[in-house]
């Protein structure tokens, strides 16, 4: 019953309720079924929402830690690491990756932003600087201020790259 809750399947959770309280072998027979059913709606229900959730980020493509050479960057893997846990987000502090042209800046914010939605259920967008700086300069013509700035208060994990690559968690 509570996996069909969880689902907001809550006809079906009154009548197991219901089936329970009768007794009915029948229904004991068929509950592990049920039960794998559920499962399965629920994991399909992950699945979906993770590649939906990596869709609306807008990351340029898919990067991980597992893809990353440490042994040729001068980044400090063991502070990397630490932001891969994404604790910096439940305090909403600010993240800068400071580095030259092809130090590993992008594919490290963008792990950290795939690391995100993956595996702590984060909402994250990945901004090109032209394409925010496009979308504040529209606002402003249509006479709308503000809704993006309203709009990244939804978002968790807002990535900006520039030189400098900014992780930013809006305080919610």
């Amino acid at each position: 019953m509570i996996m069909l809750r969880s689902l907001k399947l809550y006809g079906m959770a009154n009548a197991v309720e219901d089936l329970v309280a009768q007794g009915g072998p029948a229904f004991d027979a068929a509950t592990p079924m049920l039960s794998q059913l559920l499962k399965a709606e629920i994991a399909e229900r992950e699945v979906r929402s993770i590649a939906y959730q990596t869709k609306v980020a807008r990351f340029p493509s898919y990067k991980d830690l597992a893809g990353f050479d440490f042994k040729s960057s001068d980044i400090n893997e063991a502070t990397v690491r630490q932001l891969h846990r994404c604790e910096f987000m439940e305090n909403a502090e600010n993240v800068v990756l400071i580095g030259g042209p092809g130090t590993g800046k992008s594919h490290v914010a963008t792990a950290i932003g795939v690391q995100a939605i993956e595996h702590y259920r984060r909402k994250v967008r990945f901004y090109s600087t032209v394409e925010l700086v496009n979308a504040l300069e529209q606002e402003k013509a249509l006479g709308k201020t503000g809704k993006m700035a309203e709009m990244m208060t939804k978002i968790d994990l807002v990535i900006l790259p520039s030189r400098q690559h900014a992780l930013h968690a809006p305080a919610g």
